[in-house]
């Protein structure tokens, strides 16, 4: 499987009414409670993978309306998620606990892409997240075990992971400065998590993606 990574970053003047002919608050992707990661599907990552491949081609072109060509492609991913959000997601009655399953994967979210070795994670425990929501930890563990069928920590730990992988494959960081970024204190106890949740050792992983 070949690895690309994304990503479409835009401010609400580029895709304002009078450009777009939408208004990006009303669209239901950005209301509270909506899901912010997506889980694709082989097929799906190929469809989107191809939008963006159009997109980063468009930016280096001279093409006079490059601009409003590329408002639609970034209105076309916004849909593709749309259509991926679940009925009661695009229709939704929220709700205490599908708030506090939003703002926890927004806060988790927003501590990434790492860009740098010298940018490191602040919340790396479910008790981090518990404390800046202002719940028990045993309450956070609940309610997301209830919406997404896994514990904070096993939520927590899987991004943490994925985020490895890209660091791994496509940086040339040292795998110290890695485990530094992600929040561990010692390689030692970053080697151990990663081969725990793959079952490679880093370097082996980082040598088997070249």
């Amino acid at each position: 499987m070949s690895s690309f990574r994304g990503a479409a970053y835009f401010t609400d003047e580029f895709l304002t009414r009078n450009k777009s002919g939408v208004n990006i608050d009303d669209l239901p992707i950005f209301q509270p409670g909506g899901l912010p990661i997506f889980q694709l599907s082989e097929e799906q990552r190929i469809e989107i993978e191809e939008i963006f491949l159009k997109m980063n081609k468009e930016l280096s072109s001279e093409y006079v309306f490059k601009y409003d060509l590329l408002r639609n492609y970034v209105l076309e991913i916004i849909h593709y998620g749309q259509k991926l959000q679940p009925k009661s997601i695009t229709n939704p009655t929220h709700n205490a606990s599908n708030r506090i399953t939003s703002l926890f994967i927004e806060l988790l979210e927003r501590q990434f892409p790492i860009e740098s070795p010298m940018q490191r994670l602040q919340l790396r425990t479910a008790n981090d997240f518990a404390e800046r929501l202002a719940i028990h930890v045993n309450h956070l563990n609940k309610i997301l075990k209830e919406n997404t069928g896994k514990t904070t920590s096993h939520v927590i730990a899987a991004r943490v992971t994925q985020e490895a992988k890209i660091l791994l494959r496509q940086t040339d960081w040292n795998v110290s400065e890695i485990a530094y970024s992600l929040g561990f204190e010692e390689i030692a106890h970053f080697s151990n998590f990663f081969k725990k949740q793959t079952g490679s050792a880093p370097n082996i992983f980082r040598s088997q993606s070249l």
